[in-house]
């Protein structure tokens, strides 16, 4: 003889109730071999009486309220810094910290992913563990150009960029053209402003920076080439000037992010009619920039760090 097994928890238990429903056999009597028991076969026959087979689907146990589920307000607080800044979920944490609000950044990171907030990338980053170095303040200093990406009456505009590998402290200034003097009078602007020595800058091959991929082959004496003007301009002034390697972006890894930033939360949001309403928008940025609270920072401010770690000031000229 062949017995037929319940594949499912639905079968299994239509297989108790359906005999009753049909009157085959007397609910008192299937209690006595139902290992389940009297009140389950009544409480499965009174479901399958109201809404049929669907109604013996087993559902979820899981509890509807949670005790220790974020409190919707906090939730609100949360969404709403998210849209008014995008901020990550640290810094958001750090934000609601300083509220009087205490919130661990990975439950923040869940509401944010639950609200489909979170940044959605293409392809899945591969993470590496670097062992980094702690640098000095002014030991080495990312330059960088970036376009203004619309052009305001008509002409184009350029964003020049100086950040602080260590304090992520950042100045920027808009010119009218790309060349070599304002290279050089940006430069002496950094330098007049930065509250420390600068020992090194960072660039990459442009011609406004070296003349290594333009020049350097045109000299009448290729073993001793003519040297750029910002060579020049720091070799007076005892700065050491690294060159990344041509076509990797990625070496000048914290000016090229904080340009992105730029691009998301300035020009993507602020408009800018004319060039003195550009120039003031961008140091109003700036301003924010150096006092927003940075991961690489463990949540200080390039401000703060500045005044936790500042000596004084030695001039930067040569010995």
């Amino acid at each position: 003889m062949c017995i037929i097994m319940s594949k499912t928890i639905q079968e299994e238990r239509l297989r108790w109730v359906v005999p009753i429903i049909k009157k085959k056999t007397k609910l008192i009597d299937a209690a006595k071999l139902c290992p389940y028991g009297r009140r389950t076969l009544e409480r499965w026959v009174s479901a399958y009486r109201k809404h049929g087979a669907e109604a013996l689907v087993p559902k979820s146990t899981r509890p509807k309220t949670n005790p220790w589920e974020t409190n919707i307000r906090l939730k609100e607080r949360v969404v709403e810094v998210r849209r008014e800044t995008g901020k990550c979920a640290l810094k958001i944490g750090w934000q609601l910290g300083r509220e009087g609000l205490a919130l661990h950044h990975r439950t923040i990171g869940k509401i944010l992913k639950h609200e489909g907030l979170t940044r959605k990338y293409k392809v899945r980053r591969v993470k590496y563990k670097y062992i980094r170095a702690l640098l000095e303040l002014g030991e080495l200093i990312e330059i960088d150009v970036k376009y203004v990406p619309r052009r305001i009456g008509g002409k184009r505009y350029y964003q020049y960029t100086a950040i602080d590998c260590a304090s992520r402290w950042r100045y920027l200034a808009i010119y009218d053209e790309y060349s070599n003097r304002n290279t050089i009078q940006f430069l002496k602007e950094v330098i007049r402003r930065f509250p420390g020595r600068i020992r090194a800058i960072k660039t990459d091959n442009h011609s406004t920076f070296t003349n290594r991929t333009t020049g350097y082959w045109q000299s009448a004496d290729p073993s001793r080439p003519k040297l750029h003007e910002l060579d020049l301009f720091c070799q007076n002034r005892g700065i050491i000037h690294y060159l990344i390697d041509a076509g990797k972006p990625q070496q000048n890894g914290k000016v090229e992010r904080s340009h992105r930033s730029d691009q998301e939360s300035f020009y993507d949001v602020v408009p800018c009619a004319d060039y003195e309403t550009l120039k003031y928008q961008v140091s109003l940025w700036n301003m924010y920039y150096n006092n927003l609270e940075h991961c690489g920072l463990g949540g200080q401010t390039p401000a703060q760090y500045l005044r936790n770690n500042l000596f004084i000031k030695p001039p930067n000229v040569c010995a």
